[in-house]
């Protein structure tokens, strides 16, 4: 490892030298939920932000409530950029509906520009770090990304404080804390991200009224679903 990439407890003293808040990109996943077990003990205060593909899931709000319960923060709900995507570029949609998304003139934004408009909406200062959940050891690409450019992003306004933590470290957190993982992972064996197979047929068995509530958001979703029964037969 390049001697300059600083570790995830110096990344954190950097970021807390500069600010005494910070931001967390929160997906509800155990890296996101290890990223604000560490952060915590180190800012006066972590501000969650979390990015929903669909709107008014119950599983989502039941685990939006034991977070805010155990960690004692309210967690900022704003759409994802892919659920703007997703209903502009028409995914999972009759064709009598397309006209009305299109008046609607939904604008696509990225992940830096949600985290803009909560500064600008909770008085943050503008150029506020936010923490992620990413760790090098998910994949090699982000190694490289890791030791290439350090655990700083200064452009995106992003830091990543458990970059340099394994499976065994984040066990090992998760039992001293006493905190749950989401229902997703014993439904999905990961948490919700997608639109595909591995979402909605799981949601459909485990989580009727939410799977309904993706119908009315995606009327032709049950498509994916009928295209892998076939598939497999």
């Amino acid at each position: 490892m390049s001697s300059h990439v600083l570790s995830g407890a110096d990344t954190i003293r950097e970021i807390r030298s500069r600010q005494s808040q910070t931001l967390l990109a929160f997906s509800l996943g155990k890296d996101a939920v290890a990223a604000w077990l560490r952060i915590r003990p180190h800012f006066d205060r972590v501000i969650p932000v979390y990015m929903y593909l669909v709107p008014g899931l119950g599983f989502v709000q039941e685990s939006i409530d034991y977070y805010e319960q155990f960690f004692g923060e309210r967690i900022i709900q704003m759409p994802h950029p892919s659920l703007h995507r997703w209903l502009n570029e028409h995914i999972f949609r009759p064709p009598e509906q397309c006209v009305v998304v299109e008046q609607a003139g939904l604008p696509d934004h990225t992940y830096e520009q949600v985290f803009q408009v909560v500064r600008q909406d909770h008085g943050l200062p503008a150029d506020m770090l936010y923490a992620t959940g990413v760790r090098a050891a998910d994949s090699p690409m982000r190694l490289v990304a890791i030791k290439t450019h350090g655990p700083i992003s200064q452009n995106g306004l992003k830091y990543h404080p458990v970059w340099d933590w394994r499976k065994s470290d984040l066990l090992r957190e998760f039992r001293h804390a006493g905190v749950k993982l989401a229902p997703d992972y014993r439904v999905f064996g990961r948490t919700f991200d997608g639109m595909d197979v591995r979402f909605l047929g799981p949601m459909k068995r485990h989580f009727p009224r939410d799977y309904q509530r993706v119908l009315e958001m995606f009327p032709l979703a049950e498509l994916e679903l009928f295209r892998f029964e076939r598939l497999a037969a």
